[in-house]
């Protein structure tokens, strides 16, 4: 990754134009959710989903809008939400974090982003994905 290319990305709504805008975003999570519902290895995270991801997707989709810069959609849609706390009710540990990333990894694969905006994304996507599995690891270890 370039120097100016990491400084661009993460500022204003660089990263939401990366991505695509709102369209690409939710190409980026259509294919993410296809991806879990296809693949034998993601059925643990799979199962802790809705079985109808009509939901689950918008939330997605409109959590990496305003996440990556773009409009906060998800505020005006949902109201305020907390992304770990809304997990809190989910045994989610390590291997699971690993299997979302990876379901991600293959979906930002299929986009076309160039290489720099993939890595970006994805190291990006592991400081929520941490921080809900810390939440969850902590409320789960509470709750014994």
């Amino acid at each position: 990754m370039t120097e100016q290319q990491a400084l661009s990305y993460g500022h204003q709504d660089h990263s939401f134009q990366a991505a695509g805008g709102l369209s690409g975003i939710k190409k980026l999570v259509n294919e993410f959710y296809d991806y879990m519902d296809q693949e034998e290895f993601a059925n643990s995270i799979r199962e802790m989903h809705p079985k109808d991801l009509t939901v689950t997707r918008d939330k997605l989709t409109l959590f990496l809008t305003s996440w990556l810069g773009g409009p906060k959609l998800l505020q005006q849609k949902y109201g305020p939400i907390s992304i770990p706390r809304v997990h809190m009710p989910f045994p989610i540990n390590e291997s699971h974090k690993h299997i979302w990333l990876n379901c991600m990894k293959m979906a930002i694969a299929d986009q076309g982003y160039n290489a720099e905006f993939s890595e970006y994304l994805l190291t990006q996507l592991k400081v929520p994905a941490n921080r809900i599995t810390t939440v969850c690891a902590y409320h789960f270890e509470e709750r014994s």
